[in-house]
């Protein structure tokens, strides 16, 4: 069978037609140069209208990189024309295999960039004997191809977070949809608050009108704007934040407290025991279940800061908000009054959120961080393959490629 046939049977192209096949070299290796001329008696397609126009003239010949066969690269080669378009004025005519000033043919980039998915860029580039940059360029052509064609429409949860990307306190802040047919992301931008205005901006005032829940974490400014944007949906605070921050509360106690027990020349009974108090009773190992069942023996301040984090894990078994409302004001009562002053200011903070944290029941515990956090590991996998992006704009293609599900071009036939 020819190499046109094979051509002809997996990207034919309407209105041009595959000629001659020869050997070409393409730097060291060997390349197969594929001539395409237009049928006879049909007019060129205006770049800009998208209709037949008048030919005006005939440009020298470009090659135009298609997907390798057999490891060898292969190009077609042909030579634009230009229309005389009463609309648009003089343009370089469209042609089915590429866009815009693109080298690559789009079948190729569309190959590219579903192998980018599964391995690293690099990798790609490297296996397939071409650039990183052709890569990038490949993917970066899927993402504004799927950003363009993609539908908005049924948005009723958002998840909000931000994740540090750069030395130096930089920021990417994340909206998610966490519907329950749909996890995506919808949003990447740098920074944080101005960010996030602009997600609203670009996402209309109607689609946040029809918004039910969000879900974010207790920092001050993310809470005003959603506030101010979608004041209709019922935020519900991150539960994962919480936790972190009773976590947080926890450590600071034991790294105090195993100081002082330290100046004093006393028993170093709080050495080795940062994860016994972090981690879940549930997934402790039996080493650390032994060295927990010593620690509850005294009397800390780190073993009642760590008794009063566990018992607060009750308050996500309540159905009522009412009930559940009740057992957080005894909660932060018993903690402001231990003189633990970190756990007191994790009671102050969450008394002064109370009604976004009772949300969390009225919205039926549809609603959690899990999905966001799952997605942010994903993203994190993301950044490492990428061994360090040195922009945004890399990463925030790279994100939207790997998390936006974004729709694709059809395929006259699938490579991969």
């Amino acid at each position: 069978m020819q190499l046109k046939s094979i051509l002809n049977r997996v990207q034919k192209h309407k209105s041009f037609v595959y000629e001659e096949v020869e050997w070409g070299r393409d730097g060291e290796r060997a390349s197969l140069r594929v001539s395409i001329r237009p049928r006879a008696h049909t007019r060129p397609v205006c770049s800009g209208c998208k209709r037949a126009r008048p030919g005006y003239d005939t440009l020298p010949t470009r090659d135009f990189e298609f997907v390798p066969l057999w490891g060898i690269a292969v190009f077609f080669v042909y030579a634009l024309r230009r229309v005389n378009c009463k609309r648009c004025g003089v343009k370089v005519e469209a042609v089915p295999w590429a866009t815009g000033k693109h080298t690559l043919t789009t079948a190729y980039m569309q190959f590219l960039g579903l192998w980018a998915r599964r391995l690293s860029w690099s990798e790609v580039a490297t296996i397939f004997h071409t650039s990183w940059e052709k890569v990038f360029h490949s993917v970066e052509w899927m993402v504004q191809w799927g950003l363009e064609h993609r539908k908005l429409t049924r948005i009723r949860s958002l998840g909000i977070d931000e994740v540090a990307w750069r030395k130096g306190h930089e920021y990417l802040t994340l909206v998610y949809q966490i519907d329950e047919r749909c996890q995506r992301l919808l949003w990447v931008g740098k920074d944080r608050v101005k960010t996030l205005l602009g997600f609203f901006r670009g996402f209309g005032r109607a689609r946040s009108a029809r918004l039910r829940f969000i879900c974010s974490d207790l920092w001050k400014p993310y809470l005003k704007v959603i506030a101010r944007k979608a004041a209709q949906a019922l935020h519900v605070l991150d539960r994962f934040h919480v936790l972190q921050h009773m976590n947080k509360a926890v450590d600071e106690v034991r790294a105090q407290e195993a100081r002082a027990l330290r100046a004093q020349g006393r028993e170093a009974v709080l050495t080795h025991t940062r994860w016994c108090l972090l981690k879940r009773p549930e997934n402790l190992t039996e080493k650390q279940e032994v060295k927990l069942a010593d620690l509850l023996r005294y009397n800390l301040k780190a073993v009642r800061t760590y008794l009063l984090k566990e018992d607060f894990q009750f308050f996500w078994d309540y159905r009522s908000p009412s009930w559940a409302g009740k057992f957080l004001d005894r909660w932060c009562t018993r903690a402001l009054r231990s003189r633990i002053e970190p756990m007191k200011k994790v009671a102050r903070m969450l008394r002064k959120h109370r009604p976004l944290l009772l949300n969390w029941f009225r919205a039926k515990k549809r609603i959690s961080s899990g999905v966001v956090e799952g997605l942010n590991n994903r993203l994190k996998l993301t950044l490492r393959k990428a061994y360090g992006f040195r922009t945004f704009e890399a990463v925030e293609v790279a994100l939207y490629h790997t998390l936006g599900d974004l729709p694709e071009p059809e395929w006259t036939h699938e490579f991969c």
